[in-house]
């Protein structure tokens, strides 16, 4: 089985406090690799960036003091242009999740991981490394099409860092 995951598609990072029209460029693009996942009948797995009211007193808040993904807020939920409710959701607290590479690495048969969302030089590339430390000898790779990050020149750098890490990385 195949494992699709659909990191951070939540609605401040698309449209909302930390938009950007790069992120609005691939929604689309997101739900078709949702659907063609779903047609094949391969896995899909969203992550959720998940704060409380208190995050500009955390470490992350302080060094990116704006306020976005607090739990039950229209800007954290994930945008409905993506969102299948079938499919499970893990909530982070942080860049990456130690829980989702151990929820997949308990699934069964599962043969390769794909990557999409947002954002490509934050959490992306995060959960990406996390996944290949946890499971090296299972194939991950990111769709580029299907990610943004904060700027187009860390994007593109932070695809080149996956590729170096033996992430397979495609357009």
């Amino acid at each position: 089985m195949r494992v699709l995951v659909v990191v951070d598609m939540q609605n401040d990072f698309i449209d909302g406090a930390l938009g950007t029209k790069e992120a609005a460029e691939i929604v689309d693009s997101v739900r078709a690799k949702i659907d063609r996942y779903a047609a094949a009948g391969d896995a899909v797995i969203y992550t959720q960036d998940t704060h409380t009211p208190e995050y500009l007193q955390t470490q992350e808040g302080k060094k990116l003091p704006v306020e976005h993904c607090i739990k039950g807020t229209k800007g954290w939920e994930i945008s409905e242009k993506v969102y299948e409710k079938k499919y499970p959701v893990v909530e982070k607290p942080s860049f990456g999740s130690l829980e989702l590479a151990e929820w997949i690495a308990g699934m069964a048969d599962v043969h390769a991981i794909e990557l999409v969302g947002l954002c490509t030089d934050i959490c992306v590339i995060s959960n990406a490394l996390i996944l290949k430390a946890r499971m090296p000898e299972i194939p991950i790779t990111v769709d580029a099409s299907c990610c943004a990050g904060v700027t187009e020149n860390s994007h593109k750098t932070a695809l080149e860092a996956m590729k170096v890490c033996q992430i397979n990385v495609t357009d």
